[in-house]
């Protein structure tokens, strides 16, 4: 993931407080595997936090 995709899911997720990979997937305009691939990056890298609800991998700043 380069660093302006990186911005853009952060600054994404600083205005919608919790999102989902679709969410994502459907905002970059990439597939949701890609999606869910960049989010575990961020989550790895401390950025962001994974909350699994009802089967559903949310996501948020952490």
């Amino acid at each position: 993931m380069n660093s302006q995709t990186r911005s853009k899911i952060l600054k994404f997720l600083e205005e919608k407080k919790v999102i989902t990979s679709s969410e994502i997937a459907k905002f970059l305009g990439i597939s949701w595997n890609t999606a869910q691939s960049y989010l575990m990056e961020l989550a790895l890298d401390g950025d962001i936090l994974r909350v699994k609800k009802e089967g559903v991998n949310l996501w948020m700043k952490g």
